[in-house]
């Protein structure tokens, strides 16, 4: 990579970290608070009624279903926000103009996203932590489905912020397609409780192998063969990752 154009990626890279940073209470504590709230309710509800995986407490189940919610949510809005942003207030010239490819461009986007789905990630294990002491049985599915979780949705974000023209469009795609495959991912349940019908819905959700890859990362235990779950998200990432930089290299809503 030639140097200018490495020294484009790392400005650009600084200015989307930096952009959800400065405003930190609102990027990453208010998602951290949700969260908790969501592990409040349910766990004092559910806890003493629901048992999961044998040995394993619901609020303990609940989790890491949580954790991922919330960095799956958070990566989609930073890429998706920075792009709809830019384009209506006119300034996304000055990201077009410097000498950067569409694959640095898109790069640049994700791992920002990324970033911020860790970040608050974090923050909701550091905090469920008063509520549910948990250990990671394999820290290294936790990490795969976590970093390939934020990069298809930073990827949505980014084919979401291109897609939209004003920010009523953008809620519409994640009200009525992010919220519901998230919630309707087994966060808050195994599919195992659920009707047949119901379970093999949930095996056309891709959303639900991230939530139960990440989930088997804590527990050593999951509601399908992590291994599938891996396929099935390398799959999806890989395509979404496709798409979008064929977006981007067409030049799509973003260049006249």
């Amino acid at each position: 990579m030639p140097e200018e154009r490495l020294l484009g990626f790392r400005t650009l890279l600084y200015k989307e970290v930096l952009r959800f940073w400065k405003v930190s209470f609102q990027t990453v504590a208010a998602p951290v608070l949700n969260a908790v709230l969501f592990l409040l309710i349910f766990s004092h509800v559910l806890d003493r009624h629901v048992t999961v995986y044998g040995d394993v407490s619901y609020t303990a189940f609940l989790v890491p279903g949580l954790i991922m919610m919330s960095l799956l949510q958070n990566a989609f809005a930073n890429s998706s926000s920075s792009l709809i942003q830019s384009k209506i207030t006119g300034n996304i010239i000055f990201v077009l103009l410097p000498p950067l490819s569409y694959r640095e461009f898109y790069a640049a986007y994700v791992i920002a996203a990324v970033l911020r789905g860790l970040m608050v990630g974090t923050g909701v294990l550091i905090a469920s932590l008063i509520f549910a002491p948990l250990s990671m049985a394999s820290p290294g599915w936790v990490l795969v489905f976590a970093l390939l979780g934020g990069g298809i949705l930073g990827s949505l974000g980014v084919i979401a912020g291109i897609w939209a023209d004003k920010f009523d469009q953008l809620a519409a795609f994640q009200n009525f397609l992010i919220l519901p495959l998230t919630m309707l991912s087994g966060v808050f349940y195994s599919i195992h409780s659920l009707p047949q019908v119901w379970q093999d819905v949930s095996h056309v959700n891709p959303f639900f192998f991230m939530i139960d890859g990440f989930r088997y990362g804590f527990f050593g235990q999951s509601d399908v063969s992590p291994w599938l779950s891996l396929g099935v998200v390398s799959v999806c990432f890989v395509l979404l990752a496709t798409l979008t930089l064929a977006m981007l290299g067409r030049g799509y809503k973003l260049r006249a």
